[in-house]
C-alpha cells in the first residue's frame, strides 16, 4: 500500500478509481516557501519541486514506505495562478481567464525515505470560453467554497466543465495528477501487477 502525500479529493478519487490501495498522509510543508526557493524556475520546476517536497516530507517519517507526492498549477499568458483565497479572487481569476488559453501543469514523484525513485511532469491546454459576469457569479454560487482548494478555480469533473471550449492533453493531468504515468511507475516499483 502506497502513501499519498496529498489531501486532494481529486487525486484520491483517481487512485481509488484505478484500484490503487493507498493511505493518505498529507505533507505539512510551506508551499509558498518552496515556491520562493524555486522562484527563478518556470512552471515545470515549480510544480515538480512541490510534488517532490510533499513526497519527501512524508517519506522521511515513514521508513520503507513508498510515498507519492503530486502538485499542479495554472498559468495563463505566462502568469501563474494559485488557489483562490476568496470568492472575490476566484471571480477576478475567472474574468482574467475568459477567452484565453490556460495551461495546467501537473507533476508527481515517488520517494522512499530520502530517495527520489521517479518523477514525471505533464501539461494540458484548456481554452476558456468567453465568460459573462452573470455566468461567473452563477458558477461561484454553485462551486464556492469547494473550488478554493483548486488551482484555476475549477473542478473539471463538476460544473467547471462549463468554463471551457476545448481541452488538449491528458484528462488526468487536468484533474491534477498524471495518473497513467503514476500507474506505470507503481508497476515498475512492484506496487501494482504487471
Amino acid at each position: 500500500m502506497i502513501v499519498l502525500a496529498s489531501k486532494s479529493a481529486s487525486r484520491q478519487a483517481m487512485l481509488r478509481g484505478a484500484g490503487v490501495a493507498f493511505e493518505v498522509i498529507p505533507a505539512n510543508i510551506d508551499e509558498r516557501a518552496v515556491e520562493a526557493e524555486i522562484a527563478a524556475g518556470g512552471p515545470v520546476e515549480i510544480v515538480q519541486g512541490l510534488a517532490e517536497e510533499k513526497a519527501l516530507a512524508v517519506a522521511k517519517t515513514l521508513p520503507g514506505r513508498l510515498v507519492l507526492g503530486s502538485d499542479s498549477l495554472v498559468t495563463v499568458e505566462e502568469q501563474r495562478f494559485d488557489k483562490p483565497q476568496s470568492r472575490e479572487q476566484a471571480a477576478e481569476q475567472l474574468r482574467f481567464f475568459s477567452g484565453r488559453w490556460m495551461e495546467l501543469h501537473s507533476a508527481a514523484a515517488l520517494f522512499r525515505e530520502e530517495d527520489r525513485l521517479w518523477h514525471h511532469y505533464s501539461v494540458a491546454g484548456l481554452l476558456v470560453r468567453a465568460l459573462s459576469d452573470e455566468f461567473i457569479e452563477l458558477y461561484l454560487d454553485w462551486e464556492w467554497p469547494e473550488i478554493g482548494h483548486c488551482a484555476g478555480a475549477f473542478r473539471i469533473e463538476g460544473p467547471g466543465a462549463q468554463l471551457f471550449e476545448t481541452i488538449e492533453g491528458d484528462m488526468f493531468t487536468v484533474l491534477g495528477m498524471p495518473l497513467l504515468a503514476v500507474l506505470a511507475a507503481l508497476r515498475d516499483h512492484g506496487e501494482l501487477p504487471r
